[in-house]
């Protein structure tokens, strides 16, 4: 038992002894990692965001990044024991599910990339998701410093050896649950997943490893949508457009079995946007549909 508790998260204890032992087998995330790809069928979901769109009208355009994110905000909301991290040998249920992804604030080499974070609450409507996130993008590609920026670049001005014992000193205060929320909150690390578009600068096939900093426990890269050679589920086979998304999993937080399910209630929303959302700007809350 923790001496202190957590402001981002809830001890787990209902944990079988296995699972209560693998924080201490495999103590970094990356002795714990597992790498997963999956190729869904997005026919129908192209055709169900050109129908979006429209309905739009002059407003930003929602794209497979808007709707992979808010699928999964859903799956997690959904599949809570995916929502979990482990912290100095214990694992918690995370509070709250919090989403990073990064942002290229221009298309060229020297352009730097900044991160958003951000809170996805269970009755959050797609329309407003999609206002949330483009609102975040435009944000990132303004100029405009975010918080954990400022902090990096005040951090980054600090002579060497005092830096290295600042980043000491905030490790020490994570491993024992004693870095403030203030520290936590803005940071992109301590989040549910953090998801990288990668297909905007047409790379499919890159998996990313997970950061031993914060919390984060899952990494998704989507890829660029591509036509495949692809059976459906009576052994068809045709050429079909599919989107590319390589995962890696920190297997400490729960099963594969668990974790691969937790990727079908993505998966589905994904590939038939038309039955969990609807075609209307308005769409039904995350807690509306069963999944």
């Amino acid at each position: 038992m923790p001496l202190f508790h957590r402001c981002d998260g809830d001890l787990v204890t209902n944990l079988d002894p296995i699972r209560r032992m693998m924080p201490l087998v495999m103590p970094g995330r990356n002795d714990s990692i597992v790498y997963h790809t999956t190729r869904w069928d997005i026919g129908r979901t192209r055709i169900w965001l050109q129908n979006y769109n429209r309905s739009r009208g002059d407003r930003p355009r929602v794209t497979f990044f808007h709707l992979v994110l808010y699928a999964s905000a859903r799956m997690f909301h959904a599949r809570r024991g995916l929502n979990r991290f482990v912290a100095n040998g214990h694992i918690y249920q995370r509070r709250g599910v919090f989403l990073s992804f990064a942002v290229k604030t221009r298309f060229e080499e020297d352009a730097p990339i900044t991160t958003a974070k951000l809170a996805f609450p269970e009755e959050l409507s797609f329309e407003k998701c999609v206002d949330m996130i483009s609102e975040a993008i435009m944000q990132g590609r303004s100029g405009q410093l975010s918080p954990i920026e400022r902090e990096v670049r005040f951090l980054t001005r600090l002579p060497m050896p005092i830096l290295r014992l600042v980043v000491a000193a905030g490790n020490v205060l994570d491993r024992f649950n004693l870095l403030p929320a203030s520290l936590i909150d803005p940071d992109p690390m301590y989040s549910s997943m953090f998801l990288a578009n990668l297909g905007s600068i047409h790379i499919d096939n890159a998996f990313h490893h997970l950061y031993e900093h914060g919390t984060c426990s899952l990494f998704g890269v989507v890829g660029k949508p591509q036509r495949r050679l692809q059976a459906d589920r009576s052994g068809r086979t045709a050429v079909r457009e599919v989107l590319p998304i390589q995962w890696t999993f920190d297997e400490r937080i729960n099963d594969g079995f668990y974790c691969l399910e937790s990727l079908q209630t993505l998966r589905r929303i994904v590939e038939d946007p038309q039955r969990y959302l609807g075609c209307q700007p308005v769409c039904e809350p995350v807690g509306g549909i069963g999944l």
